[in-house]
C-alpha cells in the first residue's frame, strides 16, 4: 500500500512521519514491512490510509484534476475532509489518529464485529434482524448498495443471523476483517470524546460540496459536516443513498482515490454502467490514467 508514494513523494513521507508521531509508531515501516497484524490495528491503519488516499489525491491536483464532488465511505470521508478544502492534509490525519484511537479503545470492551450480506431479500433479513435483536445487538452499519449492505455488532448475534441466511438460503455471508462493530451504538462513547475533541478543531467551508454518509445530500456549512462526521461513528454508511444522489446528478467519471478497489465495485452494484467510467487511483499509474479520462470527459 503506498509503496510508490513513499518512495517518491516527500509530502506522503512527510505526511506519514506526522501520523507516526501521533500514534507512536513508526506507520512507514509498518506499511511497507508489516506485520499485518499491528498494520490492520484501527489506530494505525486510520492514520495510514488517509496519508495515502491524500497522496494520491495530491498527484491529482497537481495534474490539475479538481472534482465537482467529494465523498468517503467511512473512513474514507476524513479525506475527504481535506479534498473539499474543509480542513488541511495534517488536521485529516490528526482526525484519523483520533477516531482510530477511540475506536480501538472502543473494540476492546465488546466482543463485536461486522458482517457483510449479499441478498436479494434484504428487508427480510433486516427484519428478522429487528426482530431478533431489539436492543441494538445488531445493527445496520453500512447500506452499501440495494442488493449489499453491512451489520455489525455482537458476534454472537452476527453468527446467529449468517446461519439465519444460510439456512433460509436468502443470500450469502462474510465476516470483515474489523476488530470492532463499527457504525454501531456500540461506539457511543468514542462518539462523544470524539465529538468534544473535534469541537476544537476548525472547520472551514467546502471549496467544493462533499456528501457526507450520515445525510447523502450534499453539505456546505462547517458545523453540519462536523455534526455528521462525528454521528458517522454510530450511524449507518448510506452508500447506497450516495450513489443514487451521484446517478441523479450524472456525476462521471468516478474516481476511486486509495488503496483497493471496492468503491468501483459497489458503484456497478448500484446501477453505474459502462458508461460511467470508473477510475481507481491506488498507484501513480492510476493518477496518470485518472488525469486523462478527466481531460476527455465533454464538459
Amino acid at each position: 500500500m503506498g509503496a510508490d508514494l513513499l518512495k517518491a513523494d516527500a509530502f506522503v513521507r512527510e505526511l506519514v512521519r506526522w501520523a507516526s508521531e501521533r500514534v507512536g509508531t513508526d506507520l512507514e515501516r509498518l506499511c511497507l514491512r508489516g506485520p499485518d497484524r499491528e498494520l490492520t490495528r484501527t489506530r494505525n491503519l486510520q492514520p495510514l490510509l488517509v496519508c495515502v488516499s491524500l497522496g494520491y489525491w495530491r498527484q491529482l491536483t497537481e495534474r490539475g484534476v479538481q472534482p465537482d464532488v467529494v465523498l468517503g465511505h467511512s473512513l474514507g470521508e476524513i479525506s475527504a475532509l481535506a479534498a473539499a478544502g474543509i480542513a488541511s492534509a495534517g488536521e485529516a490525519v490528526d482526525i484519523a489518529a483520533r477516531r482510530g484511537a477511540l475506536m480501538d479503545e472502543a473494540a476492546s470492551t465488546v466482543q463485536g464485529g461486522m458482517l457483510a450480506v449479499v441478498s436479494s431479500e434484504r428487508e427480510r433479513v433486516l427484519h428478522w434482524v429487528a426482530g431478533e435483536f431489539p436492543d441494538d445487538q445488531l445493527v445496520l452499519a453500512n447500506d452499501n448498495a440495494p442488493n449489499q449492505f453491512v451489520l455489525s455488532g455482537e458476534r454472537d448475534a452476527l453468527e446467529r443471523t449468517a446461519r439465519f441466511v444460510a439456512d433460509e438460503k436468502l443470500g450469502s455471508c462474510r465476516k470483515l476483517p474489523v476488530s470492532g462493530p463499527w457504525h454501531s451504538p456500540f461506539l457511543r462513547q468514542a462518539q462523544y470524546q470524539f465529538g468534544a475533541w473535534l469541537a476544537a478543531l476548525p472547520f472551514h467551508p467546502p471549496r467544493v460540496p462533499i456528501l457526507c454518509n450520515a445525510s447523502a445530500t450534499p453539505e456546505n456549512d462547517p458545523a453540519t459536516i462536523r455534526e455528521r462526521v462525528v454521528n458517522n461513528l454510530t450511524g449507518p454508511v448510506r452508500w447506497r443513498q450516495c450513489m443514487e444522489w451521484l446517478k441523479g446528478h450524472r456525476a462521471h467519471p468516478l474516481l476511486e482515490v486509495g488503496p483497493g478497489r471496492v468503491l468501483s465495485g459497489l458503484a456497478r452494484a448500484n446501477g453505474f454502467g459502462d458508461d460511467a467510467r470508473l477510475v481507481n487511483v491506488n498507484n501513480l499509474h492510476g493518477v496518470d490514467h485518472a488525469a486523462r479520462e478527466v481531460y476527455s470527459t465533454p464538459a
